[in-house]
């Protein structure tokens, strides 16, 4: 997993309320066994509306949505987070979310950032023209205009993000410590270290 930090950039200002995993990823795309190519079909039926952001040039390559309320609900797909990162999503700032949703955009490296309705219509407004920085360290949200919107987050999410720990990561973090057990196990329960030997 990649560390974020910093994301700064042009945002798609989407702002639809209850937007649900099948709206983000449709259950066709789900047949696939990678991960690569499910941007394709990010937000596929919303791309097919006339004069929908996604389509038009002046977001693309946007590293940010802005959406409405309950973004992400519906199904528990992980295949949502991981289409979003396909399509090179970054973060999204939206004023709630489905607690899966935030679960799995947190585990694949994607900043979920909760604003009050009103910051997020004032970011929806800004999009149009200008970009957005979010800074996790200082946990705000900037524009040019002076903006400057406070966030809260896990501490522990946030570690692991400023420090591009996944669960594998973060038991790499405890190497040493899981080498010191089992040292410790073989030589307390020498008949238990046979045994894994002979299994071997």
């Amino acid at each position: 997993m990649h560390a974020v930090s910093h994301v700064e950039g042009k945002a798609y200002p989407f702002g639809r309320k209850n937007v649900d995993t099948d709206v983000i990823i449709p259950a066709q795309w789900l047949k696939t066994i990678t991960r690569e190519g499910l941007g394709q079909g990010c937000f596929e039926s919303v791309r097919q509306e006339p004069g929908n952001v996604f389509e038009d040039e002046a977001y693309r390559g946007a590293p940010i949505v802005i959406a409405g309320d309950n973004f992400g609900c519906g199904s528990s797909r992980e295949h949502a987070a991981w289409a979003l990162l396909d399509m090179g999503i970054k973060a999204v700032i939206a004023p709630s979310y489905s607690d899966i949703f935030s679960g799995n955009a947190f585990k694949n490296g994607i900043l979920a950032v909760a604003l009050p309705q009103e910051q997020v219509d004032r970011l929806l407004e800004v999009a149009k023209s200008d970009p957005i920085t979010i800074d996790l360290e200082s946990q705000t949200v900037t524009t040019p205009f002076q903006d400057r919107f406070s966030f809260e987050i896990d501490p522990f999410r946030k570690h692991c993000l400023l420090n591009g720990l996944d669960e594998v990561g973060l038991t790499l973090t405890r190497d040493s410590a899981i080498a010191a057990h089992e040292a410790k196990a073989r030589e307390s329960l020498p008949f238990l270290a046979k045994g894994i030997a002979a299994a071997a």
